[in-house]
């Protein structure tokens, strides 16, 4: 599977996470990627499933963002493993949160 699909699959992991803890803060935050990284392990053949757990470290971000007033960043890991569990690619994205005014 080519790279940039897998790098698309693994954004949306922690997008919709992203997406999913600015709607839980009721706020009106903006979201960007400013950075990115990707390391492939083994060729990625058949249905591979990219999962992040990151959770906790966009959820401080945008909290911190809120009650600071100031543009946060977090790093957010997501793998993606392919049909027999054995791990693919991981890609990190450097995510920006920011309130806006």
């Amino acid at each position: 599977m080519f790279w940039a699909v897998q790098g698309m699959a693994a954004e949306l992991s922690t997008g919709a996470m992203v997406m999913a803890k600015i709607k839980e803060s009721n706020q009106n935050i903006s979201m960007l990627v400013a950075n990115n990284k990707g390391t492939f392990s083994k060729k990625a053949k058949g249905r591979i499933i990219f999962v992040c757990n990151d959770g906790d470290l966009i959820n401080n971000a945008i909290q911190k963002a809120i009650s600071t007033e100031e543009g946060q960043t977090c790093w957010m890991k997501s793998e993606g493993k392919d049909s027999a569990g054995e791990l693919v690619s991981v890609f990190e994205f450097e995510w920006t949160v920011k309130i806006k005014k």
